[in-house]
């Protein structure tokens, strides 16, 4: 009986093409010395003021969380100097990403994205019963004409992530600006800003989201304020966007404790200020070292780099290699580059640890 019933109970369309997401691992069978360098996770983790909060919100799990986060709203805009009115929060970008596929996405509409964007657009898309559209990258770059050319009647949806993950590349302001302006105005621009904070002198496509009515950005808490395990992250868009958002948004989709953990952090400048000089001096050594290893990468403006092997059997070899070494790396061929390791720019003995062992493969290969 049970098994006659799959026959009538049937999902959505689309969600049986989602293919189940695999997270990085963290542990290796065996091993107690293993370094994950492979969900781009802040390696100091969180700062001080984080913890202190994460602390203090224990005492009131028992009390409902506000149904606005009017708090963390109210710290982000003083912080990026934006409308609080206009920010919504969620449970790591990803959230925000699936509102607005689930408001704006459904049979018949397309959601369009750059060849290597991250996977959440796939599947988002797929779970509104969207068609998931694929625009070609140049040189594994966001190709501002290609995705122009593929938008029809039928798109509602474009997502960029600039910088990238996983390629770590980014577009300048100026062709982001370009690819608002020529959008038809039944699209709406989604400028994916998970990791913003990396790119020197960058906003993440605030200024552009104010200066439209067809751009929204996403940004998240799990990068660099290492709070990745408590999954907050938050969008800003025009009016009529947000309004929307909320409309789907569940009244208690953050809890105390992610609100007041999120809020905190963001005060925390010390912090901050080094995990950006940190990743910035490391992620250039790290770059540099592969690249004179025979592994070449791109300029990376993100907290990880990309490195390149010969094709996919070496670099599938050298995952080999590094699993062996108690070092995770992620393998992204599920991203179209199946000849391409994703390493995050860890502490300096993580990268020279991650370096030494990459290094002992390529001497192995010659």
């Amino acid at each position: 009986m049970g098994h006659s019933m799959d026959k009538d109970i049937r999902p959505q369309p689309g969600i049986m093409d989602i293919a189940l997401y695999q997270g990085g691992s963290s542990k290796i069978a065996g091993r107690d010395d293993v370094v994950k360098l492979s969900s781009n996770e802040n390696p100091f983790g969180p700062g001080d003021l984080a913890r202190q909060a994460y602390l203090r919100a224990g005492h009131d799990l028992h009390r409902y969380p506000s149904t606005d986060h009017a708090n963390l709203r109210a710290a982000l805009a003083r912080q990026f100097g934006l409308d609080a009115a206009r920010i919504i929060c969620g449970a790591g970008s990803d959230e925000i990403i699936s509102f607005l596929c689930q408001s704006y996405a459904g049979p018949k509409d397309e959601v369009l994205y750059s060849q290597h964007g991250f996977l959440m657009y796939r599947i988002s898309a797929l779970a509104a019963g969207a068609t998931p559209v694929v625009a070609p990258e140049t040189d594994r770059t966001t190709d501002v004409d290609a995705l122009l050319a593929a938008v029809t009647k039928r798109t509602r949806l474009l997502f960029i992530a600039n910088p990238n993950n996983p390629t770590g590349t980014m577009i300048p302001l100026s062709e982001v600006e370009r690819l608002a302006q020529k959008l038809p105005r039944h699209v709406l621009l989604v400028l994916d800003g998970a990791y913003a904070e990396y790119a020197d002198g960058y906003d993440g496509g605030a200024a552009l989201v104010d200066a439209r009515e067809n751009v929204v950005m996403t940004r998240t808490f799990s990068k660099l304020y290492g709070l990745g395990g408590l999954r907050v992250g938050w969008g800003y868009g025009p009016q009529h966007v947000i309004d929307v958002l909320n409309r789907v948004r569940g009244p208690f989709n953050l809890s105390n404790v992610q609100l007041d953990v999120a809020e905190a952090a963001l005060g925390d400048a010390a912090h901050i200020t080094r995990s950006v000089s940190e990743n910035a001096r490391l992620r250039d050594w790290l770059a540099d070292r592969l690249t004179g290893l025979g592994v070449p990468t791109q300029k990376s403006h993100a907290n990880f780099v990309l490195g390149q092997f010969r094709d996919a059997e070496q670099a599938a070899a050298c995952n080999a290699a590094l699993l062996g070494e108690g070092l995770i790396v992620r393998q992204v061929a599920s991203y179209g580059l199946p000849d391409c390791l994703r390493i995050t720019v860890g502490d300096e003995a993580a990268c020279r640890r991650v370096a030494h062992a990459i290094g002992t493969f390529m001497d192995r290969q010659r």
